[in-house]
């Protein structure tokens, strides 16, 4: 989308659509005393009221040049916090979609009252908006439709650099939302490290290295090609290697994705109710996959590895069994008790595997247990960490770009139930405490430096209706850990 500045006055600025921000309580900052007339009328007579996210679209707004006037509430300035603050820029992002205009100008210092982190999300909403899935549901041709292709914002360079910053960001959550909201049937191993070559083409500073079965074979990686056993799909390991640091040698930040493209559950079948939605078991990679695209269009000055393990989980005659022992990249036995506990035993050995890259700290994402959706709903990402500080970090970061997680423990008495009789330990723990026994198993193999998992099977998706899709989360919270 082409972005552009003006210090035209709202009075006199021409344009298809103008967007101003109304605060409750209050007159718009900096306007003219037609707007403010004509705003406080629509208060005053109760057509209009200013709560967060509300909206009113008036065409040839009296007093005024531009041909459309947008209106949206922007709350009390307390309480329009990062949370208030992505609901109602998406949701003005779909209204300007829904206008037959190729461009508006939006207000920012109403909108966002000069806060960089609003400006930010305001940039994020609009492009988070603006997504589409089209790639096996193309939409009817209509030659004389208008899109929505230019920005003119009232305000400063500075104030333009930040809009943009959010609208990169959001367009690293639309790949993950494509990549999640693609069937199984296209976006398969094999289709995930295509992807990643080529989003290393595009970059000078971005490397992409694929390893495909044989190599895991030969690398030891036996609990990861354990889940692929029962699938025609070979499995894929990805690693994309950013190298934006001044200091080549600076420790870098690893991200690591659950990738498995479609889920079964294997032997262990699960129910035929919503398991379509299994095709979203890779939104961890593809979080991989958004993040290091935003990283690579913001040209950060670090140095981050993005890691993506992925496999097809399938019932066949080769298929791992209930009972099995197999062996870890890292030397440990696990007992596979429940084969739809898959996610860990891919994960567990590419945790293993990034201790080769020293890593200043390692945050892995998975959409990993049902239990976390019970516990928490769909607005927090579980967050399990062994290193307080890290685990800090990202609940601070959550909160302040409304991307939010909750912290849930980790601690000794949990990790005693993944005793097992035959084999180091288990995969499951039973029914009590799903999501922090998961992330206990994974703990096991993260020694060796500050690690955190986010458990994303409640955030990653919405689930039914036409909301139906990928969500694109947790990038913001990832991309602003790594500019932290």
């Amino acid at each position: 989308m082409e972005i552009s500045l003006t210090s035209t006055s709202l009075t006199d600025v021409k344009t298809e659509c103008l967007v101003v921000g109304v605060p409750e309580g209050d007159s718009v900052e900096g306007t003219s005393a037609e707007l403010d007339t004509l705003i406080s009328d629509l208060i005053d007579s109760g057509d209009f009221k200013a709560r967060s996210g509300s909206q009113m679209t008036l065409r040839n707004p009296q007093g005024l040049s531009a041909k459309r006037l947008v209106l949206l509430g922007v709350g009390k300035a307390d309480s329009f916090d990062a949370l208030a603050q992505n609901d109602a820029f998406v949701g003005l992002g779909k209204t300007l979609k829904g206008l037959p205009i190729t461009e508006a100008t939006l207000d920012l210092a109403s909108l966002t009252r000069g806060d960089q982190g609003a400006q930010e999300r305001l940039g994020y909403g609009l492009i988070w908006a603006s997504y589409e899935y089209t790639t096996t549901k193309p939409k009817p041709t209509d030659d004389d439709a208008k899109v929505l292709g230019a920005l003119t914002l009232i305000g400063s360079d500075s104030d333009q650099t930040h809009v943009t910053t959010g609208m990169t960001i959001g367009q690293g959550a639309n790949v993950t939302r494509e990549l999640g909201n693609l069937p199984g049937n296209t976006c398969t191993p094999r289709y995930l490290a295509d992807q990643a070559v080529q989003l290393a083409d595009r970059f000078s500073k971005l490397s992409c290295e694929v390893f495909d079965e044989d190599a895991l074979e030969e690398i030891g990686m036996h609990c990861m090609l354990s889940v692929s056993h029962g699938s025609d799909e070979p499995a894929r390991f990805i690693v994309l290697n950013y190298q934006g640091a001044k200091d080549a040698d600076a420790k870098p930040k690893v991200l690591v994705g659950k990738g498995v493209t479609f889920d079964t559950g294997g032997i262990s079948l699960k129910p035929s109710a919503a398991m379509d939605e299994m095709k979203f078991d890779m939104c961890g990679a593809a979080t991989v996959m958004g993040c290091m695209q935003s990283i690579c269009e913001m040209g950060l000055e670090a140095n981050v590895i993005g890691v993506i393990a992925a496999v097809e989980n399938m019932p066949s005659g080769r298929a791992t069994k209930p009972g099995d022992v197999v062996k870890t990249l890292a030397g440990k036995t696990v007992e596979i008790l429940n084969t739809d506990a898959e996610g860990r035993l891919v994960l567990c050995d590419a945790l293993t595997y990034v201790e080769r890259f020293n890593p200043e700290a390692v945050v892995d994402i998975a959409t990993l247990t049902g239990a976390c959706l019970i516990a928490l709903g769909r607005h927090n990402t579980g967050l399990l960490s062994t290193d307080d500080q890290l685990a800090d970090e990202l609940y601070r970061i959550g909160r302040e770009t409304g991307d939010p997680c909750w912290r849930l423990p980790i601690e000794a008495p949990y990790q005693k139930l993944l005793d097992s009789n035959f084999a180091d330990m288990a995969n499951i723990g039973g029914r009590d405490a799903g999501t922090i026994t998961a992330a206990c198993f994974l703990s096991r193999f993260t020694d060796k430096y500050r690690w955190a998992h986010l458990d994303i099977a409640g955030t990653a998706w919405f689930s039914g209706g036409k909301a139906k899709g990928a969500s694109g989360r947790p990038v913001p919270l990832l991309v602003n850990w790594i500019r932290a």
